[in-house]
Order: structure tokens, then C-alpha cells, then sequence
């Protein structure tokens, strides 16, 4: 699936935001990043669109875009919430969904697997997001799964960057697979507690995270 211009340069900026070139609270000019990229105006202020999704940047009327980053208390108090949301969602899922979604869900985590073993985080990070969906809309609550949705687009740029830990593809995917297990053996209880753990950052992921946000802070 070719993705959109715009996507690409949202997760470049997202890049040069997390490597210190751009700093907190730092302007974003549309056309300055329309001369760095080569592209028309219309592309950067749609990526900048999906960056204030995200909350990486804020869009003030009348001022401009600025680049936000969370502090760690805000990041982990995120993160925390979106852990036992998706909780929710696993044990509710156990319970509730279909043999057909249990297939896609599979066939979902299958294509995980491969991007692991190919060592490659980008795809694995696309289809991870698929797969933490389906279980959104597998827990079979609407509201919740547009709960979910909302905090999946806020904590997007975080999730992705975790990924890049050393170690952290197979584990996830490790706890992917344990997460499939009790949902196929309808253990909500199992199935909520593993996906607690596989979405809360704690510990190394935690410090790596808050390594990263580090320079832009600085």
C-alpha cells in the first residue's frame, strides 16, 4: 500500500522534532518545510494536521503551529490510561468476537511476524496499529473503541519510537502472540492482563522514551 506524501513528511518532521532539529515550543513555518521537502504547501499543512492529532504540535488561530512535547509525568499519565483501555478491549474481546475476526486477526499477526523477522520496524509498526484496531472494534463497544482511537492518535509517535529499542520488535511480538492465545481461549482475564503489560511503558521503555524527548527539551 503506497502511502500518502503527506504521512511521509508528517513522520520526518516527527523525526527532526525527536532529534533536537526542532525545538519545544518552536514554530513550525509552512513554507519553510515547503522549500525542505520540494512540495506545495497543501502536503506539509496536511502532516502538520496529523501531528496536532497526535498532539506533537499544537495549532494556535491566528499564530501558527508549535512544536509540544509531553513531559514525562503527561507521557506515562497517557500511557497508563492507554493501557487499560486496551485491556478493556482484550478482555472484552475474549468473549465477543467471531471465528471470521479471529482469522483476520491472525492473518493481521501474522504479517507482524514477518516484519520482525525481516527487521522491519516500519511495516511492523503499520500493522501493529492494525491489529491493536481490530481488537478495538472486536471488544464490540463502539465507544470505547473510539476512546481508543483518539488515544491511539495522540500516543502514535511515542508507540513508534519504542520500537526502535533494542530488542523490543520480539518482544512485542512475543506478547502479541500471548494476547491472540487467551483471546482464542476466551480468558478475558489473561487476555486484558498481557495487553496491560505490552501497552504500559514502564522501566527501559520509559527511560528510552524520555531519552529520546530529551535534546528537544534541552
Amino acid at each position: 500500500m503506497e502511502r500518502k506524501r503527506a504521512d511521509i513528511i508528517a513522520d520526518q518532521i516527527e523525526e527532526l522534532i525527536f532529534d533536537g532539529s526542532f525545538a519545544d515550543g518552536e514554530r513550525l513555518d509552512e513554507t519553510q518545510l515547503a522549500a525542505r521537502f520540494s512540495v506545495s504547501r497543501t502536503p506539509i499543512r496536511e502532516a502538520l494536521q496529523r501531528l496536532a492529532l497526535s498532539g506533537l504540535v499544537d495549532q494556535l488561530p491566528r499564530r501558527g503551529v508549535f512544536v509540544h512535547h509531553p513531559g514525562p509525568v503527561e507521557l506515562m499519565n497517557m500511557f497508563e490510561v492507554m493501557a487499560e483501555l486496551e485491556a478493556s478491549c482484550a478482555r472484552f474481546a475474549a468473549q465477543r468476537i467471531t471465528e471470521d475476526a479471529l482469522a483476520e486477526l491472525d492473518a493481521v499477526n501474522g504479517r507482524c511476524s514477518t516484519a520482525v523477522a525481516d527487521r522491519d520496524i516500519e511495516t511492523y509498526f503499520l500493522e501493529n496499529e492494525l491489529f491493536h484496531q481490530m481488537l478495538y472494534r472486536n471488544a464490540a463497544n463502539p465507544f470505547l473503541e473510539q476512546e481508543c482511537l483518539r488515544l491511539q492518535r495522540r500516543l502514535r509517535p511515542f508507540r513508534r519510537m519504542q520500537l526502535r529499542l533494542r530488542g523490543r520488535l520480539s518482544q512485542s511480538m512475543a506478547e502479541h502472540e500471548a494476547v491472540v492465545a487467551a483471546i482464542r481461549a476466551g480468558d478475558g482475564v489473561e487476555a486484558g492482563e498481557v495487553m496491560r503489560a505490552h501497552v504500559a511503558v514502564q522501566g527501559e521503555k520509559f527511560h528510552h522514551l524520555v531519552a529520546r524527548l530529551k535534546p528537544a527539551a534541552e
